[in-house]
């Protein structure tokens, strides 16, 4: 699908302002200083690139305008009608045209400038070269100044265009002047047109976006169009034309049945005559509009006859009675016009190459038999009898009342008394849940979760009567002596349960490793706990000796409780071997930091260098210079 943005195209310069940036450009991007004393090479050089610079500039430029603009035989017809309306074809080839002239005429002058300035035998020989050759190409662009504007104000106007896809789903409105075309786009779509009481107030066309079946429309608004010859049709009208003849849509043809737009009947009937080769191979929904105003009743038998004429002359054409005040039948006018022109693209699918890749990926499963019987379709509510037909009657009417009405109460339609059952008194029974072969419901209680609750509750009240019966005969048997001692274990368990808790919670600080201890410590933690520590303590006591190794330290043994007590090194001094050690560390290190700070560095690392008038983005060329040599 190919989409045209028209707003991307980049600002064309006038003449003046196009020389200005070209030549300000050179200037700034390239070098200005040239001596005498050069090599002869260094000065052809110079010029050369002064030269090839602003061709190349020029040339980029012209470059970018010839392809932001649209080559109108390269888009889609209907843009390139369009822009045939709107801007003259002719000019605006010819503006394009110019300017690709131009481009090549300059890359031409380039081209012999740079091959003479390879044999300049002086500086001022090669300057004047210079001087020719940048003098030659402003000359050139001063004649482009007429082309330039037009297409400035081509691009201005093709950036108002609005934003159509020729290839998508679109509603087509079309008529005389002010029989209500922009009164209908506004409401059913988001578009907001402007409706005034009287002729061609719509000059241009318009798009809205609106959704049927989860797909987006667009609609288009075009002006009105007036029963003369195609060569006297103004600018105006000839977009709706534009649009007739090459947009695939559906066609809605508004007829003012009350001719209130100052048109009657006839001469409406007459226009669609004169347009009637554009309707072709496109679906027509014929729209009899204002019947608020005077009722298709009404019509005088003539009239009816010139309408039905209009519907005859194109095959599948339907007319729809609508009032945009009173919004009567603009739904229908919609869901016509969507439905004819979803058939017929679907029907141009069939008939077009993708028929076959779509018929490739279509599979219909067919069953294999398994026994001869044979098994017709079978319907169990057939139309005859009329059950079928009452209930979808009675499924829209629910629906329209819930939609119109808005009925809280609404629970849907009843689809229980359709039940086809042996007593029609059963259809709005409960029905059972069996388990078990049980009905379930037998043995619902409503009152069950208040038992429930009441039984939990009891439960629970038990339980801890229990438990402190228990613990009430088992310190009954215990001396004053040992519920002591149980009242300090209990304290201590509790103790040691928020200190594991503390160690392995996430909000503490790290702490150091605790020094292990020795067994004299364990056999005295046992004695706080009221605990006999003779065995554990011997059991201890005799490991250590069975696997303690001997050290000697100055031809002296160690004794296995010397050796049990290893030191850890404190956790203040971090590595050092004493605290002046430690001390004359930091004081190193803030001397250290010193000059960093000094230079308002964060630390050592900070490599940032911060001025904030750095030389090279200030400093300018000077257009006054003094010859210092």
């Amino acid at each position: 699908m190919v989409l045209y943005n028209f707003k991307k195209i980049q600002v064309v310069p006038n003449g003046p302002d196009f020389i200005d940036i070209v030549l300000t450009r050179t200037q700034r991007k390239t070098p200005t200083v040239v001596h005498k004393g050069y090599p002869i090479t260094t000065i052809r050089k110079f010029y050369m690139r002064k030269v090839k610079f602003t061709q190349q500039t020029i040339s980029d430029k012209f470059q970018q305008i010839l392809t932001d603009f649209p080559i109108l035989d390269e888009i889609h017809p209907f843009y390139a009608d369009l822009l045939n309306i709107l801007y003259d074809k002719d000019h605006y080839k010819l503006a394009l045209g110019q300017i690709n002239n131009a481009k090549r005429l300059i890359e031409n002058i380039s081209r012999d400038s740079i091959r003479l300035l390879k044999y300049g035998d002086s500086l001022y020989r090669c300057k004047m070269l210079k001087r020719a050759a940048l003098g030659r190409m402003v000359k050139i662009l001063k004649r482009q100044a007429p082309s330039l504007a037009y297409l400035e104000e081509v691009r201005q106007h093709m950036a108002r265009l609005p934003s159509i896809d020729p290839n998508t789903r679109t509603l087509l409105v079309c008529g005389y002047p002010n029989v209500g075309k922009s009164s209908f786009v506004n409401k059913v779509t988001r578009a907001n047109v402007d409706v005034q009481p009287y002729a061609f107030t719509t000059k241009s066309l318009l798009v809205g976006h609106m959704y049927y079946k989860y797909y987006s429309w667009q609609v288009i608004d075009t002006p009105g169009i007036l029963d003369h010859p195609i060569e006297d049709r103004n600018t105006i009208e000839m977009q709706s034309i534009t649009a007739l003849a090459h947009l695939k849509c559906a066609i809605l043809y508004f007829i003012d049945i009350s001719e209130q737009c100052g048109y009657t009947i006839a001469q409406q009937a007459s226009l669609f005559e004169s347009i009637l080769p554009l309707f072709k191979n496109k679906p027509l929904v014929v729209v009899l509009n204002k019947v608020d105003a005077r009722p298709v009743s009404s019509l005088s038998e003539e009239e009816r006859q010139i309408i039905q004429k209009v519907l005859d002359s194109v095959p599948n054409s339907r007319a729809v009675e609508t009032s945009t005040i009173t919004e009567f039948g603009i739904a229908d006018v919609k869901e016509v016009a969507c439905e004819k022109l979803l058939d017929m693209r679907s029907e141009m699918t069939l008939k077009s190459t993708k028929r076959d890749e779509i018929l490739n990926r279509t599979y219909v499963s067919i069953p294999k038999p398994r026994d001869n019987r044979e098994r017709k379709p079978f319907v169990p509510l057939v139309s005859s009898d009329g059950k079928v037909a009452r209930r979808k009657l009675e499924e829209y009417e629910e629906q329209q009342k819930l939609y119109y009405n808005m009925d809280p109460d609404y629970t849907g339609v009843d689809f229980k008394k359709y039940y086809m059952l042996e007593n029609p008194e059963w259809n709005h029974d409960v029905i059972p849940e069996i388990m078990d072969g049980v009905n379930i419901f037998d043995y619902w209680d409503p009152e069950l979760k208040e038992k429930l609750e009441a039984l939990e509750a009891e439960e629970e009240e038990l339980l801890r009567n229990l438990v402190m019966d228990e613990d009430e005969d088992a310190l009954a048997q215990l001396s004053e002596e040992d519920r002591e001692n149980l009242r300090k274990i209990r304290e201590k368990r509790a103790l040691m349960i928020q200190e594991s808790r503390l160690r392995h919670s996430r909000n503490h600080s790290v702490l150091p490793h605790r020094q292990r201890g020795t067994a004299e410590d364990f056999k005295e933690y046992l004695e706080s706990l009221g605990y006999d520590p003779t065995k554990a303590y011997e059991s201890i006591k005799a490991r250590s000796k069975s696997r303690g190794r001997k050290r000697k330290a100055d031809n002296m043994e160690i004794s296995p409780e010397r050796r049990s007590v290893s030191k850890t090194p404190s956790a203040k001094l971090s590595g050092f071997s004493s605290i002046d050690q430690k001390a004359i560390a930091e004081k190193l290190e803030k001397k250290a930091y010193k000059i960093r700070n000094r230079q308002g560095k964060s630390g050592p690392g900070d490599n940032s260098v911060i001025n904030t008038m750095p030389k090279h983005l200030f400093s300018g060329k000077r257009s006054f210079k003094t010859d210092r040599r």
